[in-house]
């Protein structure tokens, strides 16, 4: 006999909370593997990230193990090819824009609906932190999928992290 799941009996068993330095070490193996080549953030830079802004590193875990997560910085003003705000530089937690660095969900967990969830959970903890933008980075693929969490299009990026061609997005809070 096949079971078959549903979204809601995934979503049931899904938890979301801030990240911890415990949860470099797994939140690195899913860049690793979600992300191509240089694009992936370092254990370092991920390490860094959850210490200098745990606020904004949301994990999403099934009983009890990371399947994903989104971290992200502040900034006063947003330039999206600056490389080094991907380590904090220039990071200001008062700041009123949020800038993803990564949104990544564990490729054995893709394709389940979790990403729309994921990112409605992190879109209200920075609602709630009086956040006033959210910016991101997307390949051209995600684009549609951005726009249907409610992200508008702003231009292509200056960036070429990671030798890739990028998007720049923007969701009004």
């Amino acid at each position: 006999m096949r079971h078959f799941h549903n979204e809601d009996t995934i979503l049931s068993n899904v938890t979301w909370r801030t990240a911890t330095e415990a949860d470099a070490p797994r939140c690195y193996e899913i860049e690793r593997t979600a992300y191509e080549g240089d694009e992936a953030a370092t254990l370092e830079k991920i390490t860094l990230r959850i210490a200098g802004y745990p606020q904004g590193f949301l994990v999403m875990e099934q009983q009890g193990t990371v399947i994903g997560f989104i971290n992200s910085g502040c900034a006063w003003d947003v330039e999206m090819s600056d490389e080094a705000f991907k380590e904090l530089v220039g990071h200001d937690a008062d700041a009123p824009k949020v800038v993803i660095m990564s949104v990544v969900i564990d490729p054995a967990w893709q394709g389940k609906g979790l990403a729309s969830p994921m990112m409605a959970t992190f879109i209200n903890q920075m609602r709630a932190l009086g956040k006033t933008e959210i910016h991101l980075m997307c390949k051209a693929r995600h684009v549609p999928l951005y726009q249907k969490m409610g992200y508008r299009y702003v231009r292509p990026s200056a960036s070429d992290h990671g030798g890739m061609a990028w998007h720049e997005m923007v969701m009004p809070l």
